[in-house]
């Protein structure tokens, strides 16, 4: 029943791929066109590109693999930090180049895992993959987004306003608050994607969870409910996360020093 009312959406075949490529081809080409690259190249249209061809080679292979983790609890964990492990790395390496990259796992991992673990603990989430898996991505891409967006703003930040960190200093502040009261602000947009999500969630957009209740067969009510419950675990997972990563700049455990970039080291 839920295949048919999924194939009623979006039906898998020739011309879903077609669509898909022509649409990806349109992302590059405009990327290309525009220059859409911090230093006016094309490796915007490059990264578009490959990014498209690796989300269908991956979601490929987990559609397979979720089959089977779903009914496997030590496979099901493996599976969960396999993608916190992923988001770390992903989120660090768009952060800086240097060795400090991995310092991005702890706000993704720091408020996810005690997030999830309390939702399961209280029986909201049950410790399934079918239920835990889908929530859990939902968090984690959540903070991940918001630990690129507060790491390369708060980094940005203090590299163009170093003369302000610098006058911190001479006035006697310890490094860690001379940082911080230049980058905070910055960092603290973040959190704006996910606010504004939240406000406007059923009058602009209607976002995934509720549309996959209601292909599930859920009543509109429930699939509301659903969607409320992952809207506001993903607030407090990117407030924390955004909170984590303006800490660990501030104290200079993540920067770019040695990358030829200003500001940010200890």
């Amino acid at each position: 029943m839920r295949d048919l009312a999924a194939q009623a959406l979006l039906p898998v075949n020739a011309t879903l791929g077609v669509a898909l490529l022509v649409l990806l081809l349109a992302a590059a080409t405009t990327a290309a066109l525009f220059r859409l690259s911090p230093d006016g190249s094309y490796g915007r249209a490059r990264e578009i590109l490959v990014a498209g061809a690796r989300a269908a080679l991956q979601l490929g292979v987990v559609s397979l693999a979720i089959g089977w983790v779903i009914h496997h609890v030590v496979a099901l964990f493996a599976f969960l930090l396999l993608m916190v492990a992923v988001a770390a790395r992903t989120a660090g390496r768009r952060i800086t180049a240097n060795g400090s990259w991995w310092w991005a796992a702890l706000p993704i991992a720091g408020p996810v895992v005690p997030v999830v673990t309390c939702l399961a603990l209280a029986g909201l989430l049950p410790v399934r993959g079918i239920a835990m898996i889908p929530v859990t991505g939902i968090l984690i891409g959540g903070a991940l987004t918001a630990t690129v967006l507060g790491g390369r703003r708060a980094l940005d930040e203090l590299h163009s306003r170093n003369g302000e960190y610098e006058a911190g200093l001479a006035l006697g502040l310890l490094a860690r608050d001379a940082r911080i009261e230049v980058i905070r602000p910055a960092a603290s947009d973040a959190l704006l994607p996910g606010l504004d999500q939240t406000r406007t969630v059923g009058l602009v957009t209607l976002p995934g969870a509720f549309v996959g209740m209601l292909l599930g067969g859920a009543s509109p009510v429930l699939a509301g409910a659903v969607q409320l419950f992952v809207l506001i675990a993903l607030m407090a997972v990117q407030t924390i996360a955004v909170a984590a990563t303006v800490e660990l700049v501030a104290s200079g455990r993540l920067n770019r020093a040695g990358t030829g970039v200003i500001g940010g080291a200890p």
